[in-house]
């Protein structure tokens, strides 16, 4: 059983403490759409008694094309996710790109978020972690799940040991990536809590051209499957509108699913744990 990390009295990961649901859409399109969201989701996890923390990000620095959305940038993406978290009264998290951006982003949200491409990188794993925050760092899709101890260890070594790991599938040769349960276990043997990325473990990287393709119908699948290995967490990112999303729309879930597909995730976790 992994050490607990408490982020509120009722968000605690790990032990054998209910799975947290991180969720929100892709990117931040609008104020509305975020309102909206994270609306809709509190409603749904109050219902289900579901811990929640809200995701959005601020910008998408890693898309296909130069061309693409990235969204509102620092400064009024963070004004926005603050407005949700007053207003709702709810964790949030996004991510940071840059190891300069720890500092004011930790002075906004509940957990810094770093993207999967960027979890080696020592500069900006070293400045999260001086943030005291909890850091939730995605493992890379090109690194096995044991190399992600290295990346603990930097964690540890900065003085933070809030620390999460994610899984969001690894490369299987071109466009494609898989998702290997077992490396859910692997990570949690590092004493940490794991989550699991249940939409971005369906994209197809690059699949259409200019942007990245996905398998949306495959994402309950994943997601049970995950919660009957056992996680601490469950990423997931959704939608009003996920045809028309200006980002990860392949691969999101819609918003007006989101409770259907959460209810046999909360019942095989309570079995899992023995609750």
């Amino acid at each position: 059983m992994v050490k607990e990390i408490l982020l509120r009295e009722n968000i605690i990961f790990g032990g054998d403490r209910p799975f947290v649901l991180i969720a929100g859409p892709c990117m931040i399109e609008s104020e509305n759409l975020v309102m909206e969201t994270a609306t809709i989701i509190k409603e749904i996890t109050i219902k289900l008694n579901i811990p929640f923390v809200f995701k959005a990000s601020f910008d998408k620095a890693n898309r296909s094309s130069i061309y693409s959305e990235r969204g509102p940038g620092i400064n009024k993406g963070l004004e926005i996710l603050e407005k949700v978290k007053k207003d709702f009264n709810i964790a949030v998290t996004t991510d940071i790109h840059e190891a300069g951006q720890a500092e004011i982003v930790g002075g906004v949200v509940d957990i810094i978020q770093i993207p999967a491409f960027l979890c080696r990188q020592t500069d900006i794993l070293v400045n999260a972690a001086k943030t005291n925050k909890i850091v939730n760092i995605k493992k890379g899709q090109f690194l096995a799940p044991w190399d992600m101890k290295n990346v603990v260890v930097k964690m540890e070594e900065s003085g933070n040991d809030k620390i999460l790991l994610t899984e969001r599938g690894s490369t299987f040769g071109y466009n494609n990536l898989v998702v290997d349960m077992r490396s859910l276990p692997t990570m949690r043997e590092f004493d940490v809590p794991v989550a699991f990325d249940a939409t971005h473990s369906v994209q197809i990287p690059g699949g259409l051209g200019t942007t990245t393709g996905g398998k949306r119908e495959f994402v309950p699948y994943l997601a049970r499957a995950a919660a009957a290995v056992g996680i601490d967490a469950l990423f997931v990112e959704v939608h009003p509108d996920p045809d028309n999303a200006l980002s990860d729309g392949p691969n999101m879930i819609k918003l007006d699913e989101l409770e259907e597909f959460l209810k046999p995730i909360v019942e095989i976790d309570r079995l899992v744990k023995g609750r």
